[in-house]
């Protein structure tokens, strides 16, 4: 086990979890294939060349306008601390989540599958109205994660006045 261990680098656990993960990509490949062969791999091929050379750049660019705009500021308002420092994934976590289920259900949100509410018992208009609703809800939620981080940040550090306390003995 520790031979294992030593010449794999993790556990036999994690082993069997990324061959199972390979074979679950594996068969979901050829089950894919089955049918249209060439379209599925013009689609890969396709939103492999639209993410690398199109939205790899668009959201690269975004993220140093944002890092930039994090570091002005906190520059600004003079060091806080670590959460100023990773305050800029307060803006990508829900960012994130809210343009990954935009990718994943644009047909729907974007009204480009008529006749699909016979298939969800749901009006067409409401995909677009709960996906805004859930991107609020995700930005919502990371600004109360900010503001509890910077409370805790606030309260850790010590007063003008005040030496800093000794740290704690382990």
């Amino acid at each position: 086990m520790k031979g294992l261990r030593a010449r794999y680098g993790a556990s036999p656990l994690h082993l069997l979890l990324v061959l199972c993960s390979f074979f679950l990509a594996g068969y979901a490949g050829v089950r894919l294939l089955k049918g249209d062969t060439l379209g599925v791999l013009v689609w890969f091929v396709g939103a492999a060349l639209l993410h690398d050379l199109v939205f790899l750049p668009l959201y690269t660019v975004t993220d140093r306008v944002l890092q930039r705009l994090f570091r002005r500021r906190r520059r600004a308002a003079g060091p806080s601390g670590p959460v100023a420092a990773g305050g800029i994934n307060y803006v990508r976590v829900p960012a994130f989540v809210a343009l990954l289920l935009l990718l994943v259900w644009y047909p729907l949100i974007l009204r480009r599958v008529p006749g699909f509410s016979l298939y969800t018992g749901l009006p067409s208009g409401q995909f677009l109205d709960h996906w805004l609703l859930i991107t609020a809800a995700l930005f919502a939620a990371s600004a109360v994660c900010l503001l509890a981080a910077l409370g805790r940040a606030h309260k850790a550090r010590p007063r003008s006045g005040e030496p800093p306390s000794p740290p704690e003995a382990p």
